[in-house]
This record gives C-alpha cells, sequence and structure tokens, in this order.
C-alpha cells in the first residue's frame, strides 16, 4: 500500500511529532508544485491513498478518472476543492477530521499581525531604514478606533479579544443568522450593511468559502469605505469576485488592503498585480501554517490513514463507499 503526501512546498511535515504515526507505512512526500492534472496524474498514478494540505490540490473527476488505484484520500478541514460525488463514484474514501470547539488561533493571530503591521507601516519603515531613510511618513493608532468583523465565527471572535486588548470597538456583520447570534450574546451589530462598511476604520473578513458564500463581500461593499480604510482578508480569496479588492484599491476605496490569500495558490508569474499593489500588505497564505496548527492537523490527519489501513476508517465524508465494501 503507497501512500502519497501532496504539496509540502515547505517541506515540513516530517519534521511534526506526530510524523511518526506514518512509521512503517510506505509513505512518499512530494515538494514541488503541480499546475495540471495530466502532471498530477502522472505523479499519483501507483499510490492507493493521497493526504492534501488544505485547498493546494484540486480533487476534479477528471483527475479521479486518471487514478484507477487511488482508493482513500485524507485531510483536515472543509472541502470546496474536492468532488464528493465523483470520489464516491470512483469509490474513493475521504476522510476530513474538524476542529471541535477551540479557534484556529494561528489564523487569528495572523490577522492580527496583518492590521498591526499595516496599520504601523512596518514592512516600509523597515526598508526606508535598511535605505537610510529615518522616519518616513507616519502610522496609525489603534485606541479608540472601529473594527468590524465579518462572519460570527471562532476565528473572528478571537480577533476581537485581541481588539479589546487595545481598547477598539468592535461591531459585527454577516448572515443573518450570525448578526442574531451576535446581538443575542450581547455584542454590537452594525445598523445595517452600508453603515458596517462605511463606519469602520478596518473591515476583517472570517467566514468559510462556499457555495452560499462565494462572492459574498462585493465591489459595492468596498466602495463604501473611506479612503483611510484598512480591508483584511486571511479567509479565502473567493469571498470576493475575481478583482474586485484589486479594483477597489486602484479607487482608493479602501486605501489599503492586508491580504493573506489569492484567486490563484500559489502565484506563479513574475509579477502579481494585487500582492505587488503599492497599498496592500500581502502574504503567502501562511496564516495557518505554524508549528502548533500544523501539528494539530496533521496528527487528526495521519491518524485517519492508520484508522483506514486497519479497516477502520473515520471522519468518513462518503460512508457508504465503505458500507458497500
Amino acid at each position: 500500500m503507497k501512500i502519497a503526501i501532496v504539496d509540502d512546498w515547505s517541506e515540513s511535515l516530517r519534521t511534526l511529532p506526530c510524523f511518526a504515526k506514518l512509521n512503517n507505512l510506505d509513505v512518499k512526500i512530494f515538494s514541488d508544485y503541480i499546475s495540471t492534472t495530466e502532471d498530477r496524474i502522472a505523479q499519483l498514478d501507483q499510490f492507493d491513498a493521497v493526504i492534501l494540505i488544505r485547498e493546494r490540490t484540486q480533487i476534479t473527476r477528471a483527475l479521479l478518472e486518471g487514478l484507477p488505484k487511488l482508493k482513500f484520500i485524507s485531510l483536515f478541514g472543509s472541502c470546496p476543492h474536492i468532488d464528493i460525488q465523483a470520489c464516491s463514484d470512483h469509490r474513493v474514501l475521504v476522510s476530513a477530521g474538524k476542529r471541535s470547539h477551540a479557534p484556529s488561533f494561528a489564523a487569528a493571530e495572523h490577522t492580527w499581525a496583518l492590521i498591526m503591521a499595516t496599520v504601523k507601516d512596518i514592512p516600509q519603515q523597515m526598508q526606508n531604514l535598511q535605505n537610510g531613510k529615518w522616519q518616513q511618513g507616519m502610522a496609525r493608532g489603534l485606541y479608540g478606533r472601529r473594527l468590524g468583523l465579518y462572519g460570527y465565527g471562532r476565528i473572528a471572535k478571537q480577533v476581537a479579544d485581541y481588539a479589546k486588548a487595545f481598547n477598539m470597538q468592535v461591531e459585527w456583520w454577516g448572515s443573518d443568522q450570525g448578526r442574531a447570534r451576535a446581538k443575542a450574546d450581547g455584542h454590537a451589530v452594525a445598523k445595517s450593511r452600508t453603515a458596517f462598511f462605511a463606519e469602520n476604520d478596518i473591515v476583517s473578513v472570517h467566514v468559510r468559502l462556499n457555495s452560499a458564500t462565494e462572492g459574498v463581500i462585493t465591489a459595492a461593499d468596498l466602495g463604501k469605505m473611506r479612503p483611510n480604510s484598512l480591508f483584511v482578508n486571511t479567509s479565502r480569496s473567493g469571498l470576493l469576485g475575481s478583482g474586485v479588492l484589486l479594483n477597489a484599491l486602484n479607487s482608493g476605496r479602501p486605501g489599503k488592503a492586508a491580504v493573506d490569500v489569492f484567486d490563484e495558490e500559489p502565484i506563479t508569474w513574475q509579477q502579481d498585480e494585487l500582492a505587488s499593489h503599492p497599498n496592500i500588505i500581502a502574504t503567502p497564505h501562511t496564516g495557518f501554517v505554524t508549528d502548533d496548527e500544523f501539528e494539530m492537523q496533521f496528527s487528526e490527519v495521519f491518524e485517519q490513514v492508520k484508522s483506514w489501513t486497519c479497516g477502520r476508517p473515520v471522519n468518513m465524508l462518503n460512508p457508504d463507499i465503505w458500507q458497500v465494501k
């Protein structure tokens, strides 16, 4: 039985303590970036199981048709990149671990790091210093500012706690259900969607990407933000339509953005207009890439592989496939 781990770009999984769970299994790790279905098929056509790192690889019907030996996929988190029905049709079992109750502290911390880096102008000040320029420009303070959080989930709640430590005012928006929960918990909800985007100094979005939330943040929303405001996205690029944020920055509303996610990942061309925009601070989707977070996620991912090899799969997304067998 051969098991492949794909898209370990930083070659970090083997360094995790939990990697020992795969001892005595035939495991091969691939760290290269594969951009075509044909190349991915050529890479994986001899493997029985594949371990994924989040959404770095799209599991499509066309891919599965080229992998007749594949029987199992293990990953952690949501699966918008996996055609579950196609997996079932090809008798490929999918197991996906979920976070039980704790937020992703890594994602929340990264969100706050981007906010701090942007309002304090840290990357530019560092570049100025290294170029012999002293005290260029002016940063902003956070004390008393308004933070708008779109999406009432675990990560957003953790970001709200950080904001309160800085004596910021926190306001919420999101789905009808999310706003109702925020109100029930005694939190401030914006009086309208327009007011939420227009009146907050910083807007940070924390929503899972699915068919209902794709494009949920519109050009009209960003157009209501002030020229001195900041938009933050550490969730998914698909929450905005393609090009929406770039066009908004070019029009000056919002004035700045801080993002960890892009329409196409990884960025493979010479210069990406959004990543290189003068009014953005961007990181290469590293918000969840920490030692603690990876250990937590892949401990479960590897345990799923062990359980499957022992004939006792867990966290199945298409259990009928296993029951039929």
